[in-house]
């Protein structure tokens, strides 16, 4: 299984993080230097700009995440990255939890799942 992150369209909201029964995710901060230590592609790694679309719909939400935070604190912010790929069970509680619709996974026959947040 290959589980990657599209850094610029993630919001910080953690909740792939928090629904992952395998610990595929983990958050890190925006300025560290794990932030592309998953298998995005290159157009899909961080380099310090979030998608403009993305930001525009989440920055002024109040749901009680730090959307876009550099650091994460408190159970949100910094930016999410599927450093345990191999471990994903293809469950997909993350596809329908993430705010930013930015995970995508590919499974072993090359079938590609994406986020569509609910």
């Amino acid at each position: 299984m290959k589980v990657w992150v599209n850094k610029p369209k993630c919001t910080g909201c953690a909740h792939c993080f928090d629904v992952c029964p395998v610990a595929v995710f983990q958050m890190k901060d925006r300025s560290g230097a794990e932030a592309n230590a998953d298998v995005a592609p290159e157009e899909q790694q961080w380099k310090g700009q979030s998608d403009p679309a993305v930001k525009a719909k989440w920055e002024s939400v109040q749901d009680g995440h730090k959307h876009f935070a550099d650091k994460y604190e408190d159970r949100s912010g910094g930016l999410s990255v599927a450093v345990s790929g191999d471990a994903c069970i293809l469950c997909q509680a993350c596809l329908v939890e993430c705010e930013g619709e930015c995970i995508t996974i590919t499974d072993d026959n090359g079938q590609t799942y994406q986020s569509i947040y609910k």
